[in-house]
Parts: C-alpha cells; sequence; structure tokens
C-alpha cells in the first residue's frame, strides 16, 4: 500500500491540542523529515484555530490558512506517536496566531509559530520574480528519473514510498556561483493541498552538498509563507543557498505550481555535516 501524505497529516484531538502519528516513511534515514513536522504543526494551528480551512460564520477571517510558519527544531523525533499543544494568542480580523509544540513523550521536539490568514490565490501579483518557471518545465522531461530502487537518494530518502520525487540529474548553478537544486514533486495517492506544497519546501537534498560535505544536516530554524492555494498536480522546487560555512548554512525553496504561481517560500538555517 502506498503511504498517503493526507494520512501522516492525520490529527486525533486531545487536551489543549492534538496526537499525530508520523511513521517511518515520513522520514529521512532514520528520524522524521523537518518539512512533515512543520506541516503538521501548520495543520495543528489551522485545526485549533476552529476553522479547518474552511469558512468561518463570524466576522474573523475568512478562510484561514497559515500563511507563515516559523519553527524551531530542538530535538529529532523517532517515528511513531507526537503530540501537538496549541494555544491561541489571537483571534484578529485578518490575522490569527496560533503557538504549537510538538513533543514525543517528555520531549518538546518543534516549537513553531503560526500565523492563520487568507493567502492571495488568484490575484494578479503586482510585481513577481519567479525564479523557478524560466528553469524548469511544469512536469519533469524524459530521462529525469523519480527517487526509487536504484537511485542513489533511495536509502535515506523514505519519503520517496509516499511521494514521486524527481530531482534534476545535472547541477547548476546561479551567476554568483550558488548552486540550483531543481525538483519535481507530487504525491503518488492523493492530492495536492496547502500542506503537501508546505512540506515541499524542504524537500532538496541539503545545499551543502554541492561542496561534498554530506551526511546529516539538521535544520535549526525553518520559516515557511504560503503565497497562494495549490493547483493539483506536478510542483516545481528551486533550492539554493548564500552562503555555507564552516558550521552553518542557509537554504531557500521556491515551490511552484503547475500553472506557474508560486505557492510556498521557505528559508532556513542549518548545521553543516562534519568531514
Amino acid at each position: 500500500m502506498i503511504p498517503r501524505f493526507g494520512d501522516a497529516m492525520a490529527l486525533h484531538p486531545m487536551d489543549h491540542g492534538f496526537e499525530g502519528n508520523l511513521n517511518e516513511h515520513w522520514t529521512i534515514g532514520p528520524k522524521i523529515h523537518g518539512g512533515v513536522m512543520l506541516a503538521l504543526c501548520a495543520k495543528a494551528a489551522r485545526e485549533a484555530y476552529g476553522t479547518g480551512g474552511q469558512e468561518r460564520s463570524d466576522a474573523g477571517i475568512g478562510s484561514a490558512e497559515p500563511v507563515a510558519v516559523s519553527a524551531d527544531f530542538l530535538s529529532a523525533p523517532d517515528p511513531g506517536a507526537v503530540q501537538l499543544v496549541t494555544t491561541i494568542r489571537k483571534r484578529g480580523r485578518r490575522i490569527g496566531l496560533v503557538d504549537v509544540e510538538l513533543d514525543q513523550g517528555e520531549r518538546t521536539c518543534v516549537r513553531a509559530v503560526v500565523t492563520l490568514g487568507e493567502p492571495e490565490h488568484l490575484a494578479e501579483p503586482l510585481l513577481s520574480a519567479n525564479p523557478v518557471t524560466p528553469l524548469m518545465a511544469p512536469e519533469p522531461p524524459p530521462g529525469v528519473e523519480p527517487i526509487g530502487p536504484g537511485h542513489p537518494a533511495a536509502a535515506i530518502n523514505n519519503l520517496a514510498r509516499g511521494c514521486d520525487i524527481r530531482p534534476a540529474l545535472e547541477q547548476s548553478y546561479t551567476d554568483a556561483g550558488a548552486p540550483v537544486f531543481k525538483i519535481w514533486v507530487r504525491p503518488k495517492d492523493g492530492p495536492v493541498d496547502v500542506l503537501f506544497a508546505l512540506m515541499c519546501g524542504d524537500i532538496s537534498v541539503p545545499a551543502c552538498y554541492a561542496v561534498n560535505r554530506r551526511g546529516w544536516a539538521p535544520t535549526v530554524q525553518l520559516t515557511a509563507y504560503l503565497r497562494g492555494l495549490p493547483a493539483d498536480g506536478w510542483l516545481r522546487v528551486v533550492c539554493t543557498t548564500a552562503q555555507i560555512g564552516q558550521d552553518w548554512f542557509d537554504e531557500d525553496h521556491t515551490v511552484v505550481d503547475r500553472t506557474g504561481r508560486i505557492i510556498v517560500q521557505t528559508r532556513q538555517l542549518a548545521l553543516v555535516p562534519a568531514q
């Protein structure tokens, strides 16, 4: 059976929040993928706010979606049950704010602040410097194979059991010398939705791979912006970096849907693997 991303996002109410279960299909190596945890925190905040992404009947936000998620990663949880403790900090006419702690046992693994609002959807932007559409076709070209048996990333990227992830074969660089990683991704079963798009803001191999620093590159802080609601189909992702230091590196993702609209932007700070 193909793992469904929607099942990973399932939440069950409990006192002060929710319980979820992130199994081995949503891991990189032995640990839960950071983008999956960020998406689950966003789901918990949305549910706690009382909208579930649906219309509100009062004078508050018309459609509450996680337009910004800022997450600090304190500890790497193992596959299994997690608890999400939620605290509503603000209910406004346009903006809501919810704190989320993702716990496992006695450990707090992720602390997130989720800003809820109504993202721009089909409104034409006043300016859009989209870095993805000039570089990537709406669908992966022939020869770009999915991560799966025989692929060099298959040994550690267990998300590929439930996601069709197709990294571009060639390594490219910007004029300034920054590496550019290009990935096409969609669920193997189920639709592309807001939470899946947020997860894809952390879908690339770490940018430090470009300087041959490979291994576990733990994310310390990850911030995601939801700019619109995705059309179903392939998502195109470009990942790059501004600086890879001896200890720290930054990484930016831009996620675009099949129509060419920017859906998610993320920036993270992570640790460079030891040589």
